[in-house]
């Protein structure tokens, strides 16, 4: 996640040649792709636990939005 954020301030700052900003582009995809997919794995790991009618408590599998 740090290197993706020296990327972007890299790239905003508008003073890189347009060769190595393609190459840092590419490797920030790279990297944002990663952290999706770790973000994805972590999500899927997340439960919330729900109290039953019953008074006991269940865990339930976290579930996001669909994309």
């Amino acid at each position: 996640m740090q290197r993706l954020e020296e990327i972007v301030a890299k790239l905003e700052n508008g003073e890189t040649p347009l060769e190595e900003s393609i190459q840092l582009f590419e490797e920030g995809t790279k990297l944002a792709d990663v952290c999706r997919k770790h973000l994805e794995d972590a999500e899927g790991k997340i439960e919330i636990l729900m109290r039953q009618k019953n008074g006991k408590v269940k865990a339930e599998p976290f579930e996001t939005k669909p994309r």
